[in-house]
Parts: structure tokens; sequence; C-alpha cells
């Protein structure tokens, strides 16, 4: 049991986050963040890294970054941990 990690669905994460249940919803939709887990019936799910990524989106963007250039960094960063295109 010890290896299981806690799942949220989006509004206790959102609250865990300290955002709204809408920030969240947008983030989802334009592809700041993407569930850790969406069930069968189409649930979404988050686990603590979603939600730290949440609040690292929020610091950002209250710091003046733009989600735009947010997204592009998220975007950049996943980029590298795939390495190269072959």
């Amino acid at each position: 049991m010890a290896d299981e990690k806690q799942l949220y669905p989006v509004g206790q994460a959102a609250k865990k986050a300290g955002v709204s249940r809408q920030s969240l919803q947008y983030y989802l939709m334009v592809g700041l963040l993407e569930p850790t887990e969406v069930t069968a019936t189409g649930r979404r799910l988050f686990d603590d890294a979603a939600v730290d990524t949440v609040r690292l989106i929020r610091k950002l963007n209250k710091s003046g970054y733009p989600l735009r250039a947010i997204r592009d960094l998220f975007m950049q960063k996943d980029a590298k941990k795939k390495g190269p295109a072959k």
C-alpha cells in the first residue's frame, strides 16, 4: 500500500494547489497540465506532483509570466527529457 500514490479529483486537487476549480480546468484546456490518470468513466485524477505543477504555474503567473510563456517553458522541458528526435 505504501507504493500507491494518492490521487485527487479536479476539485480536491485545485483546493490543495490553492487555485479555483475553473483555473485548474483552464490549465488543462490550454495544455499546461495533464491529468495523472483518467478513469474509465473519464474522471481526471491528479497526484501530488501534478498539484505541485499547478502551484508552480500559479507562482510563475503571479510573478508576471503569461500562461503562454509558461506553457512554452514546460514544452521545452518535456522536449529535453525525451531527447533528440530520431
